[in-house]
């Protein structure tokens, strides 16, 4: 008798989910569509979670349809040059006499070709497409993939390595579908985001979770560290992919995840699309990226610091130094001043006052809300581009010393804000280094700044290049980096 009482049950419970479903449909229609209440309901600004068993069984399917074709595979490739060892019998006389003497020795150059496979978005119908900068590196070829299997020569438009981003120009007729931005700042943790890119090279796949967390800072990827982290899954070859809203909006551009083991454990990274179409802006205005300066260093604000100013909480940046004749001074900031936003937006850290900073178009201004005193104010900066105040004089170095295989410059605050060099803007920086040479070997580092050889001040590159035609017995370097100088000793 119980048996029978639990069968008619299940059989109600089956109907009622049956006339629920057919309710919900019947009032989609009268209403227009269940997609298009959806998209009403996310322009409104409301976030719902499903409430039947009937809405459980809605699907992503419409948005990946819009979507997907928007969505590249990147190939890159370059050649390159490596010593391949020949045969020690070349050494011998018999052998030379019938093979020759190649290189006199027991290496040959052997060319190569390397490839780097990534994927991509299209944000705009002529073939637009934004990708990372390590995706095509150093490459001399790039081809991109539709998801329709048509295969177009791309043109690189634009590397930006501080934000790791790159722009493309399909070399094809459009127009092509595309991938339309989304405000990133509109997201929220909780907000569900679809993640679609090639992983692993297996093909076209989509990937879903939430946005697990804003804001992440401590990723070590870019210069500018301000990433959306996700548990959508992102794997090797999902870099450049396209991490979209329920809207199918761009809200970032996939590009990095932690992991011990090389897959994905739901720890993915993803670049704004704020961030994002600053590039891309910059790349429809001359490909080239040029960013605000400030004129200002500023500093953390931990609890100690916190307790000191009488905050409740730590938060903001407070400023430590400011450069004479520069936006920050003109505008009236001060040392010790605390920045806590920028145009309404908070500022938790130095790393989120870049992004907010780095991201404003120049010739406008950006507002700052600080506070000095116990009170708070606000400063209006002029965005204006940084001076190239000193000849930046480019010298490759090529004599027999420790600084052979370098490429310097003389610093400026134009200079230093195209290789991310904080700190003192002046004296001798090196921008290049060629692999394996003696400065490679040595251990420097591009962004190194010389600052004495044997106790002599370096303040220029013409007396760096001089001293390296004149090479002493030992070589007493003061080189700092990071805001830190270390002395290295070595033999002439």
């Amino acid at each position: 008798m119980e048996g029978t009482q639990n069968m008619v049950l299940m059989r109600l419970r089956r109907e009622l989910r049956i006339v629920s479903g057919l309710l919900l449909g019947f009032l989609a229609i009268v209403n227009g569509s269940s997609s298009a209440s959806a998209q009403d309901s996310a322009g409104a600004g409301l976030r719902l979670v499903p409430g039947s068993a009937q809405e459980m069984k809605l699907s992503f399917a419409p948005i990946v349809k819009d979507v997907a074709p928007a969505v590249v595979n990147v190939y890159a490739s370059r050649k390159v040059v490596q010593q391949r060892r020949v045969s020690p019998f070349f050494n011998d006389p018999f052998f030379r006499r019938f093979f020759g003497n190649p290189d006199q020795g027991l290496t040959r150059p052997q060319e190569r070709v390397q490839s780097s496979l990534g994927s991509g978005v299209v944000i705009s119908a002529d073939g637009t497409v934004i990708t990372n900068h390590h995706v095509i590196k150093d490459a001399d070829e790039v081809r991109v993939a539709l998801n329709d299997r048509r295969e177009f020569d791309a043109e690189i438009v634009l590397l930006d390595e501080r934000t790791d981003l790159a722009v493309l120009k399909i070399k094809g007729e459009g127009p092509f579908d595309f991938v339309p931005f989304a405000g990133s700042d509109s997201l929220e943790v909780g907000d569900i985001v679809l993640a679609i890119g090639n992983p692993f090279g297996v093909g076209q796949t989509v990937t879903q979770g939430i946005v697990s967390a804003l804001a992440r800072t401590q990723v070590g990827v870019t210069d500018y560290q301000f990433f959306i982290q996700t548990d959508a899954a992102i794997n090797p070859g999902n870099s450049g992919g396209a991490l979209v809203d329920m809207n199918g909006q761009l809200v970032g551009v996939n590009t990095a995840i932690f992991s011990r083991s090389g897959g994905s454990n739901g720890i993915g990274f993803a670049i704004p699309a704020h961030m994002v179409q600053f590039v891309a802006t910059a790349a429809g205005e001359g490909g080239k990226v040029q960013r605000p300066w400030l004129g200002a260093t500023v500093q953390l604000v931990n609890a100690e610091i916190a307790e000191a100013l009488s905050l409740d909480r730590p938060r903001g940046v407070i400023v430590t130094n400011i450069y004479p004749s520069s936006p920050a001074e003109d505008a009236g900031l001060r040392v010790s001043d605390l920045v806590i936003a920028i145009d309404g937006k908070e500022v938790l850290d130095p790393d989120s006052f870049g992004y907010r900073f780095a991201t404003k178009r120049l010739g406008e201004q950006a507002r700052f809300t600080i506070l000095r005193g116990g009170d708070q104010k606000l400063i209006d900066i002029n965005l204006a581009p940084a001076p190239e105040t000193t000849p930046r004089d480019t010298r490759v170095l090529t004599e027999y010393s420790p600084f052979e295989g370098a490429t310097v410059m003389n610093l400026s605050p134009a200079v230093a804000e195209e290789i991310g060099v904080e700190g003192l803007l002046e004296g001798v920086v090196i921008t290049e280094i060629v692999p394996n040479s003696p400065a490679a070997r040595v251990g420097m580092k591009v962004g190194d700044i010389v600052r004495a050889i044997n106790d002599d001040e370096i303040v220029s590159t013409r007396m760096l290049e001089g001293v390296t035609k004149v090479p002493p017995r030992v070589w007493r370097l003061d080189i700092e980096r990071d805001g830190k100088v270390s002395r290295i000793v070595l033999r002439g």
